[in-house]
């Protein structure tokens, strides 16, 4: 027989944004049902941030092999256990797995369930031989890798985010399918591994951000041997005697590649499938259930969060979705979604962070009076000393010099955007960072620097110099 579970909140995924809410909401004093069909912790821990960022750091260890002959230390070429680097990556998924584990959740009162779950009306979903019923109902499922339609992928064994970390063998030569953030990330570490990459793009690499920042990022993934190639149509895809390839453009123009590997780093779709919206009235389109600036379905006891969303597919995302909606289904506040200061990084070397407006977007939506500064990392003396001084600040400001976006691509960008976040999500006026007192000798120096650069015109003028000259005679 069905057993009917009466609960406060009822959330489906246990993922980066479910587990959130689950974790808040039971603290708080609600009785809270999690229910989840795959491994808890979801793509963040599993298939995402955690092992790409493991991967990385391994990729980067790599390089620092090869690079050190810059600070006068031999160089050498590392070798690399493609085995012991997988053991690596798991170990890392291990040791932070507890924290999204069935036991600690259980610990704090959270009635775990693992099995899929389905809307049955409204106030119902059926998940593992239960008829749970909720005051509120929190979807989190999250997304899933997309496959372009390209003929002929869905019939050979391609790599996604949720598959190469697995390997157990070196790419000889990966091809990347997407030049997005997790396609060059993808890439510059597996190139930094050994493997030969190249990395296909049918728009431009790096599209979001702005053009002057990605150059950099560009420059040098190529400079390490990725190749690069934007505006590329792949027409066909075909796998053949363990070697895939790839047909790109048509006609007497079509030319053939041919690799090892193919990852597929082309995009994502929401997990819908199975959930039943249509029984509990929730409308949802090929980008997610359709939401309200409250995070609210069609379905007024029903939210959904995180990737499913449709929104910016982000783990800070889907963390600040939580506090929103821990705050309208607890407290009945009328809290709201503002990605006006929404941050996001690539995790390249050089790293691509950014928040707030490109120049292009402000002047698009600003009109006249915005100004864009810009300052290199070769003028900072920590850049210097580390030889990290590829890259550079950009910071957009409206017409009353307001902070409105920024832009940086360097050594630690994403530590360095944090005050530029605080200045775009407060409207701060450029001189609240350039009044402030920065350590020496840090990259965070260009922060100031920057900032200071709007004073410059008219701090170093010919006007200001008349003026101190005239107030020097005044003894």
């Amino acid at each position: 027989m069905t057993e009917v579970v009466e609960t406060d909140i009822c959330v489906i995924g246990a993922g980066s944004a479910g587990l959130s809410v689950a974790a808040g909401a039971v603290q708080m004093g609600a009785r809270v049902v999690l229910i989840e069909r795959g491994p808890m912790g979801g793509d963040c821990l599993n298939f995402g941030c955690v092992p790409s960022k493991s991967l990385i750091a391994a990729a980067q260890a790599a390089h620092t092999f090869r690079s050190a002959g810059r600070f006068g230390i031999a160089a050498a070429e590392p070798q690399v256990d493609p085995l012991a680097l997988r053991a690596h990556v798991r170990g890392v998924i291990a040791a932070i797995a507890p924290n999204d584990s069935v036991e600690r959740f259980e610990g704090l009162g959270v009635r775990v369930v693992r099995a899929e779950a389905h809307f049955a009306g409204p106030r119902e979903v059926v998940a593992g031989g239960l008829s749970i019923r909720a005051r509120r109902f929190v979807v989190a499922t999250g997304s899933r890798p997309a496959a372009p339609p390209i003929p002929g992928l869905a019939e050979v064994p391609y790599l996604t985010n949720e598959s190469v970390f697995e390997l157990a063998v070196r790419p000889e030569h990966l091809i990347v399918l997407g030049g997005g953030p997790i396609g060059c990330e993808l890439a510059q570490a597996h190139r930094r591994l050994g493997a030969r990459v190249t990395v296909l793009e049918a728009a431009r690499i790096l599209g979001k951000d702005d053009p002057e920042v990605t150059a950099v990022a560009k420059a040098r993934l190529a400079a390490e041997g990725v190749v690069l190639r934007e505006g590329v149509a792949v027409a066909a895809v075909a796998h053949e005697g363990g070697r895939f390839r790839l047909r790109l453009g048509e006609g007497a123009d079509a030319e053939l590649l041919e690799g090892s590997h193919l990852l597929v780093a082309a995009g994502r779709r929401p997990n819908l499938e199975g959930l039943n919206l249509a029984a509990a009235g929730i409308a949802c389109s090929r980008q997610g259930i359709e939401v309200d600036a409250g995070l609210r379905s069609s379905n007024r006891r029903v939210f959904a969060i995180g990737d499913v969303a449709g929104g910016p597919q982000f783990t800070h995302v889907a963390g600040y979705h939580a506090g929103i909606v821990i705050r309208r289904a607890l407290f009945r506040l009328p809290a709201r979604v503002d990605y006006r200061a929404l941050p996001w990084v690539t995790y390249t070397d050089p790293e691509v962070a950014h928040v707030g407006m490109t120049e292009a977007q402000a002047r698009d939506r600003l009109g006249d009076g915005v100004q864009a500064l810009a300052w290199p990392f070769s003028e900072n003396d920590r850049a210097q000393a580390e030889h990290e001084t590829e890259g550079l600040i950009k910071v957009v400001l409206d017409r009353r010099a307001r902070v409105v976006g920024a832009s940086i691509v360097g050594a630690r960008a994403g530590e360095l955007l944090a005050p530029w976040v605080r200045g775009v999500g407060q409207h701060l006026p450029i001189g609240r960072i350039a009044g402030a007192i920065f350590p020496y000798p840090t990259l965070s120096e260009v922060s100031k620097r920057v900032a200071g650069s709007y004073y410059s015109p008219k701090l170093f003028s010919r006007r200001t110099k008349t003026v101190v000259r005239w107030l020097l005679k005044l003894g």
